[in-house]
């Protein structure tokens, strides 16, 4: 064998381990470029020079996000820190103090919704938006129109019907090409944005990206009525709102009869099709 082959199929080096002698392990060689580790907790280095955060959850990693720098990084560590451990979290800075403001904002959201501000870098601004909210004077708000919401509004096609005279009548008319997103306030004062766009294959305004997180953080079922607000002030702004469990009149009475549920109203139902071209059973909604 030549030298060149040799050096090329060499194996790695031996090197005595532990306090036996004779105990020996082939140690690979260290990597020719080896991440720089980070002076902030829970943030690690990313191989295309972006950083890292995450955090653990009962022996569960929980990956905060990626930032452009370091110091970002470990500041949504301490966010999700003292959501997830509460007052006695180890943070790169300083910890809020009690009574502050924003330490009321975090714990008045849930772990995940935290989690999905970090990842999405909205954190600061659904900060801001709350704080400009407590300190404006109440705002007074028409109602738009409400949605009892049918299987397929919360079912598993993401989008919610809107009907056409209300859509037409009190949102802005979306491009024909992706639509636009809007954003509603709920109760909390957290923003939750929808795409709002026409499929022209079923002729409807449809709610779609964003809605089924919207669900499912609400705990929406068939039955269920959102309501739309808009405030009368200058300044525009949406609001959503959700009355569930029998806490409106529109909630539908369900009787089941061998296996099969049958409402004890039901509305009048007519066969739309979805985007996909699908022919599905909607339920009328009168506004």
């Amino acid at each position: 064998m030549d030298s060149g082959s040799s050096s090329t199929d060499a194996p790695p080096p031996l090197q005595r381990v532990g306090s036996d002698a004779s105990s020996l392990t082939a140690v690979d060689p260290l990597p020719a470029h080896k991440l720089p580790s980070s002076q902030y907790k829970g943030v690690v280095p990313q191989p295309n020079g972006r950083w890292g955060a995450q955090i653990y959850e009962k022996h569960r990693r929980v990956w905060l996000g990626t930032f452009a720098h370091e110091h970002d990084a470990g500041r949504a560590y301490d966010v999700a820190a003292q959501r997830f451990r509460g007052r006695e979290a180890q943070t790169n800075f300083p910890r809020l103090p009690t009574g502050d403001r924003e330490l009321g904002f975090l714990l008045s959201r849930s772990k995940s919704e935290v989690v999905d501000m970090l990842r999405k870098h909205t954190y600061a601004d659904e900060l801001r938006h709350s704080r400009r909210r407590e300190a404006a004077p109440s705002v007074e708000r028409e109602h738009l129109f409400d949605k009892a919401l049918t299987p397929s509004d919360v079912g598993k096609l993401n989008r919610l019907v809107v009907p056409k005279n209300h859509a037409e009548k009190c949102f802005p008319i979306p491009p024909a090409e992706g639509g636009m997103l809007l954003g509603f306030e709920d109760e909390r004062s957290k923003v939750w944005r929808f795409r709002f766009s026409y499929w022209n294959s079923s002729q409807s305004y449809v709610l779609t990206k964003g809605w089924s997180r919207f669900v499912k953080e609400k705990g929406l079922r068939a039955g269920d009525v959102v309501g739309f607000y808009c405030s009368k002030a200058m300044e525009r702004r949406l609001y959503i709102e959700c009355r569930t469990h029998g806490q409106g009149p529109v909630r539908m009475q369900v009787l089941r009869l061998f296996g099969v549920d049958i409402a004890a109203r039901a509305p009048p139902v007519v066969v739309v099709v979805n985007e996909n071209g699908k022919r599905e059973r909607e339920e009328v909604v009168f506004g």
